[in-house]
């Protein structure tokens, strides 16, 4: 089942393209038409290409690995920041650092100034240093807060990137080229989406649209996470079962005696998780001998 349909996108004002004279040619396969100069997008091919992305994102974070959201552009920034802190995924809306992938052990250690800085605060640091000095370092954790703040749990290089406008964000797209990591993107009329991924073509300027696909890959993401963790908590049975078997090893055992005591545990576990169903079979043959009876 899709995750979207064709009038939720329609209301998000998704359709709406670029002027004609700025399309890009490389967009052609993903437009519909063109409308008082205006370019239309195909929302069917819309409606594919972001399911396709969403089983994507969802299979990434189902995994454990981090998705990095980049969106510098002024409509995006706030939609993004709000609705990708709640699957706590990293972002960047502020400049994007050049070098972030391609130099990114660089990264990590003004990353971790943010953290010796804070250390300062709390060790009594601060009070050895004069008002001037605590200004100076006060003002670069809160240069280093505002550019760096979000990615302070990327510890490793993120397995995708998702962009807003592949325009703006062009070394963002460039760094993921060199280094192989995929990359997922809302690609407008005047986009390239050649080097994109998992393009998605879509109204990359209104605020409604950014909203609804930016919303629908969050979703995507928040599933996989919850699949994860149901996976994490069946893994501990697994683990016990495991124990057992390693355990009576030790004793010399013969192996046959080894699998019968293994698999009387298995069912002795399968029994405590139906009580419910050996009730509803023993109420149906109490029920079978009392028609017996009356017969």
């Amino acid at each position: 089942m899709p995750r979207t349909n064709f009038e939720e996108l329609l209301d998000a004002g998704v359709h709406f393209g670029h002027l004609k004279r700025k399309w890009n040619p490389a967009m052609a396969p993903y437009i519909f038409m063109e409308r008082n100069g205006i370019h239309i997008i195909d929302l069917h091919k819309t409606i594919a290409k972001l399911d396709e992305a969403a089983s994507a994102m969802k299979h990434i974070s189902r995994s454990g690995k981090k998705i990095l959201f980049v969106a510098t552009k002024k409509q995006a920034k706030e939609i993004v920041s709000e609705r990708v802190k709640q699957v706590n995924m990293p972002y960047v809306t502020e400049r994007w650092p050049g070098g972030m992938l391609t130099n990114f052990p660089t990264i990590r250690k003004a990353v971790k100034k943010m953290g010796s800085i804070d250390k300062m605060a709390t060790d009594g640091t601060f009070t050895n240093l004069s008002k001037r000095e605590r200004l100076q370092v006060t003002r670069q954790r809160a240069k280093l807060e505002k550019n760096l703040g979000s990615i302070v749990d990327l510890t490793r290089l993120p397995s995708a990137l998702f962009i807003v406008d592949v325009l703006k964000e062009k070394i963002a797209v460039r760094e993921a080229k060199r280094l192989s990591i995929p990359v997922f993107a809302m690609v407008d009329t005047n986009s390239d989406p050649t080097d994109i991924e998992f393009p998605i073509p879509a109204n990359d300027d209104a605020s409604k649209s950014i909203t609804l696909i930016v919303d629908i890959l969050c979703t995507a993401i928040e599933e996989g996470l919850n699949e994860r963790k149901l996976e994490k908590d069946k893994e501990p049975l697994q683990k016990d079962k495991k124990f057992i078997r390693k355990e009576l090893q030790t004793k010399d055992l013969p192996e046959s005696l080894i699998e019968a005591i293994v698999e009387e545990e298995e069912e002795a576990e399968v029994e405590e998780e139906s009580p419910k169903i050996e009730s509803e079979e023993e109420e149906e043959i109490s029920a079978e001998t009392d028609e017996t009876e009356e017969e």
